[in-house]
């Protein structure tokens, strides 16, 4: 434990260091250094606090649902959120949805006691991948209950390698785990939690709602009208390299492009690679526009990605021949089949995508070519691939209110 708590030391330092010319770090720490300002202002005398964390934004997502669910069965309960990355609070530091929301500090002792000297918790979750060993026992110690949301493990994991004993001891002091697979609970069971219930991923209730309340766009409506449109989400230059050469040499194909970054440098090389074909920047348009007179839509704004998959007939899923992929169920919701590179043996949703034939994991330009061309020359099979698609989000419908209704609130 002291080894654990000297590593956290050294990151808050490293973090510190990098912020001098790093923004991701700068934003950090200034959020970091004003995260017990914030509760001492924020926090209302005599309340408990629900307390969600999430790493980032994709694990917000998660737990969002999780945290309306609850503000519609009890509108009386407080919540308090958190994150680690700035990704993550940047974009959601004004969710309406919570009370106050701040970063977690970071993992010490001392920083878990004084956060939980000022915020009175009634219980507290945790999303996904999230655990913090200081902050667990410090929940432990005080009697507040944990919960692991959305949480899925893998064999290869640190918590069960030998040099993850400190990190076991502390999922140990967790109440529940809501897994989303079964090999995670078998896993958790391996080394002795039996705490657990495969629920499956909460991303599918909140998929749904996010196609419930889709917006309408006039102008993607105009542009997608009577065409086959190839819907690109997420989009880092080692996807464009391979889709845009391909899709617009298709004949009855258009193409909307929303990069996952949206700086100019990366814009002008989108613009580049489509060369002569007819394309326009999404925030270049006017009101009148002749939307047919166009090949290709950039989406150079964020917000509309989730409600623009609608239009589409097949989307590919950027983030594959990097990091990892981007989220699969904002597309495969609205029953279109969705592609996607080879970094997804981390994302449990893509691999079953990929067996219930709603996925396809590409390698190189010739495995997306093939792919796409089948969907071209068999439009039943297109459809077909669609349907299973939706299908999958839709038998996940519900996870959501299952766990609300199990937690006693």
């Amino acid at each position: 434990m002291h080894l654990y708590s000297i590593g956290i030391g050294f990151l808050n330092l490293g973090t510190r260091i990098a912020s001098v010319f790093n923004r991701k770090a700068k934003l950090s720490i200034v959020g970091h250094d004003h995260i017990f300002k914030t509760l001492k202002e924020q926090v209302e005398p005599g309340c408990r606090y629900l307390w969600f964390h999430a790493s980032s934004l994709g694990e917000f997502e998660q737990g969002r649902i999780i945290i309306e669910t609850i503000r519609e069965c009890h509108p009386e309960k407080k919540i308090l959120l958190t994150f680690y990355s700035p990704s993550g609070y940047e974009v959601r530091k004004d969710y309406q949805g919570a009370d106050i929301v701040c970063y977690m500090p970071f993992d010490h002792t001392v920083c878990a006691k004084r956060f939980m000297d000022l915020v009175p918790i009634e219980k507290a979750f945790f999303i996904k991948y999230e655990f913090w060993p200081n902050f667990l026992f410090e929940l432990a110690r005080r009697g507040i209950p944990a919960y692991s949301i959305s949480s899925i493990f893998r064999p290869g994991q640190y918590m069960f390698k030998w040099y993850g004993r400190t990190v076991r001891k502390a999922l140990k002091t967790i109440a529940h785990f809501y897994v989303q697979d079964e090999q995670s609970q078998q896993l958790l069971a391996g080394i002795g939690i039996t705490c657990t219930t495969v629920v499956g991923d909460t991303r599918a209730d909140r998929v749904l709602q996010i196609a419930g309340r889709a917006v309408q766009l006039p102008l993607i409506e105009s542009f997608a009208k009577d065409s086959n449109v190839f819907i690109a989400g997420s989009s880092w230059p080692a996807d464009e390299d391979l889709f845009i050469p391909l899709v617009l040499q298709r004949s009855g194909w258009k193409m909307i492009i929303a990069p996952h970054e949206i700086d100019e440098a990366h814009l002008c090389y989108i613009e580049k690679l489509l060369g002569g074909f007819r394309h326009v920047r999404y925030s270049q348009l006017g009101q009148d526009a002749d939307m047919q007179s166009y090949d290709c839509l950039i989406i150079d704004c964020f917000g509309l990605l989730s409600s623009i998959y609608r239009y589409g007939k097949v989307a590919y899923i950027g983030g594959g021949f990097g990091a990892g992929i981007h989220n699969t169920l904002e597309a495969a919701v609205y029953g279109i089949p969705v592609i996607f590179g080879p970094n997804n043996r981390r994302f449990r949703e893509a691999r079953q995508l990929i067996d219930c034939n709603g996925g396809f994991e590409v390698t190189d330009a010739y495995s997306l070519k093939m792919t796409f061309d089948k969907f071209i020359s068999a439009p039943s099979y297109l459809k077909e691939c669609g349907k299973a698609a939706g299908e999958y989000v839709l038998a996940s419908k519900g996870t959501s209110r299952r766990i609300v209704d199990s937690l006693s609130l």
